[in-house]
This record gives structure tokens, sequence and C-alpha cells, in this order.
């Protein structure tokens, strides 16, 4: 999973006190294996955030004043042209006043199945209610390529535990209902940080431990072993967890897996993504769906 800026998230968290300038787009890609054995490629995972504090509030009747945002989501093929597009309109909810408290951030979240290649994400943000400076673009590079050896997808930190689920849609996967920690940020009040993977290409039936290393920038550490697991066949196997930040200060940390051979130890594949924390300021809430 990239992140398209990680001081930018610590920012929506603090609902962005700062003066509003253009209109803000955080992107967050998490990227699988499509289990589609005819179409070959990727599922790809996109998690929009767009902070409100930034947009024009127009006032509709008096103490009564809304924003509205236009979100445009390419993919591009390394040719440039398009893969995949989608519009949402975002309308944040009506307020009394215009108090910079109560802007909070919105979040959505996209899936996309790709054939395996390399491709561009761009996302483009334009204020309704603005024409001078009122809109931003951001790009990131996307490459989907099946993995040749044992590997985890991305890692995908959430706002709660998984719970066993079933039906399709965008936040269900493996069997569990995922709730995304936007921007991968755990605020005030989290003691834990939960999460998601998956590993892939291993044969059906290996035994596999894992082990969990948590860290902060300052070099406070914890680590944790899981429950032994065994690997399903035709389909990637789904990890999920949860661990104490216990002793981790405010600030950014990082969580790495490591899937190894339950009797040789060996290490067959690792996987790390970087969060934050903060012992202040209370995390957004997860994505919703985009209406």
């Amino acid at each position: 999973m990239r992140v398209f800026s990680l001081s930018a998230l610590l920012a929506v968290a603090a609902t962005f006190s700062a003066q509003a300038g253009p209109p803000q787009l955080i992107l967050q890609v998490a990227k699988f294996r499509n289990l589609d054995q005819v179409q070959k490629g990727g599922e790809v995972e996109i998690s929009v955030t767009v902070p409100t504090q930034p947009l024009t509030y127009r006032q509709r009747a008096p103490k009564s004043f809304q924003s509205s945002a236009v979100v445009d989501l390419d993919i591009l093929k390394a040719d440039g042209t398009p893969a995949w597009h989608e519009t949402v309109t975002l309308k944040p909810p009506v307020l009394s006043d215009t108090t910079v408290a109560i802007k909070n951030p919105l979040s959505f979240l996209k899936r996309v199945t790709v054939p395996d290649g390399t491709y561009t994400l761009r996302g483009r943000i334009r204020d309704q209610y603005k024409s001078a400076n009122g809109e931003t673009t951001v790009e990131q590079p996307l490459v989907i390529a099946a993995p040749t050896a044992p590997a985890f997808s991305d890692l995908v930190f959430l706002a709660k535990p998984a719970a066993k689920a079933s039906g399709e849609s965008a936040f269900n996967r493996g069997g569990y209902l995922l709730t995304r920690a936007a921007g991968g940020y755990y605020g005030r009040g989290a003691d834990n940080i939960f999460f998601y993977t998956e590993l892939n290409a291993l044969p059906a039936g290996r035994k596999i431990t894992l082990h969990y290393h948590l860290e902060a920038e300052d070099g406070t550490a914890a680590d944790a072993d899981a429950p032994l697991v065994t690997t399903q066949g035709g389909r990637p196997t789904a990890v999920v967890g949860q661990l104490p930040l216990g002793p981790i200060p405010t600030g950014p940390f990082k969580l790495t897996i490591e899937a190894r051979d339950a009797g040789t130890k060996k290490v067959l594949a690792t996987q790390s993504q970087r969060g934050q924390r903060s012992l202040t300021e209370y995390a957004p809430a997860g994505a919703a769906v985009p209406r």
C-alpha cells in the first residue's frame, strides 16, 4: 500500500486547523491478487480521503452551510490510455456554522480489477464552490504483477477488528468485513492496531508461523507471534491480527510481518506498512460507501 503523504494524513486527523487553501486529496492503494483464474490480474483497492476543512462552504439558509466536491479517479495504462475511470460527488453534512473543529474529513473506498501491467493512478478533486485555486491533482505509479515466490499482498490497517462476514462488497475480503483506518492513523483512545493481509504462492496445507514486529521512530518496539497458520489451496491465505500499541509514542510507527516455515523457521515472506499514532487527537472515521 502506498500513502501519498504521511504528513498530510496526520493533518487529516487533526481536522486541518490551518488556513484553507486548495482542496486536498489523499490516495492510498492496496494491491491483492484477483481470484479469477481465467482473467489473471490484480485487485486494486483505492482508499480516498478528502479533508473538508479546505473546501468552500456556501450558505444555503440561515445557520445552514454546506460544501461540495467532485473527485475523478483514473487508472491509466503505460501508454496513457484509460484502463478505468470513475467520478464521485461528495457533499459533507450541512453545518450550522463553519467552526473548524467540526469539519471532519470524508473517506470512501473503490475496488478495481485490472490485468497485470504498469499503470498510473490519477486523482483529481474540484471544489464546486471555488473557481480560483479550486482544483488539485495527484498521481502515483501502480505496478500489478503475479508473485513468483511466496509473498504477502499489501498490508491494510483497520480501525477495528476484522469480522467474519459473507457476501460481496468493497468492504469484504477473504471472508472478513474490513473497516479501514483512514491513513493508517490511530488516535486518542486507540489501544490496539488491527490489520489484514494475504499470503500468496504457497502450496496448500503448509504450516506457517507469523511473527509481528512493531517499532516507533525512537526505537521503541514490541514483538509478538501468532498461532500456527495452515495455507489454503487455490487461493490466498487471509491473515488478520491485532497488536497492542502499548509504549509506542505519538508519531510514525512501522509494522513488519514475517511468514516462517513452521518446521525450518526459514523466513518465506515479509511485508511492512507505516502508520501514525496520536495520544491527543481523535482519528477520522473509516471509509463509507460513496453515493
